[in-house]
């Protein structure tokens, strides 16, 4: 550091005390939130870290958050057109989330037709 600067960084704490800067602020007395990263290897949990306070989702996370949303929506819906285009937009979603995994394909999210598909043929068989 520079010859004096780390005197001038204790005035102006000090000033800042004084002044009560320092006082009533949020969390004042309670301790650090402590954020468990052992699952993330050591030599990304920096990269972690920043991603995470920068807002930055993995894109597996982003498409689960964006199917959620467009389900709230479909559920909300009456008219049927614009029900059926996002019903179409949410079985995208899932198509492209089903493809960014790797495994097994008895583990991917079925779409949503399926079960109304079902329920169909059911009731026309009656």
């Amino acid at each position: 550091m520079f010859p004096g600067f780390e005197k001038l960084i204790e005035s102006r704490i000090k000033k800042a005390q004084q002044e009560g800067a320092f006082e009533n602020l949020p969390g004042t007395g309670q301790p650090l939130p402590f954020e468990d990263d052992r699952h993330i290897p050591e030599d990304l949990r920096m990269a972690y870290k920043v991603l995470k306070n920068a807002d930055c989702l993995p894109p597996e996370v982003q498409l689960r958050k964006e199917i959620r949303t467009t389900e709230d929506l479909l559920a909300g819906m009456t008219d049927t057109v614009q029900k059926y285009r996002t019903l179409k937009k949410l079985n995208f979603l899932i198509l492209k989330l089903n493809a960014l995994r790797d495994g097994n394909a008895a583990y991917d999210i079925p779409q949503r037709y399926y079960g109304e598909v079902v329920e169909r043929l059911g009731a026309d068989k009656s």
